[in-house]
């Protein structure tokens, strides 16, 4: 790649991630590179390519980091209900078994 082509690549993950309101991480998957080439991209690289590009972006990512532990959250409250669905079915199936 060369220094131009580096320099679309920034911008090209700037409006992907602008355009489709996405995370680093689901930007990084789409375009088949890592996230912290996409961070660098956007939060180091943008800064000096198209300023006011960056200030965008820059609004998404603190946005998207500022609701991060709700949805880090509700992740986890929906895993131990899951597994409690899951022990109740055992415990229904251990009655059976028992009182039989």
């Amino acid at each position: 790649m060369t220094y131009k082509d580096l320099d679309d690549r920034a911008i090209e993950l700037a409006y992907y991630i602008l355009d489709n309101h996405t995370t680093i991480r689901a930007t990084a998957k789409q375009f088949g590179i890592p996230k912290s080439t996409v961070h660098h991209d956007l939060s180091v690289k943008l800064k000096y390519i198209n300023y006011r590009l960056y200030l965008e972006v820059k609004q998404l990512l603190e946005e998207n980091f500022s609701i991060k532990h709700i949805h880090g959250g509700e992740s986890t409250r929906q895993k131990y209900a899951m597994l409690k669905k899951e022990i109740n079915k055992n415990d229904e199936y251990d009655s059976f078994y028992i009182n039989q």
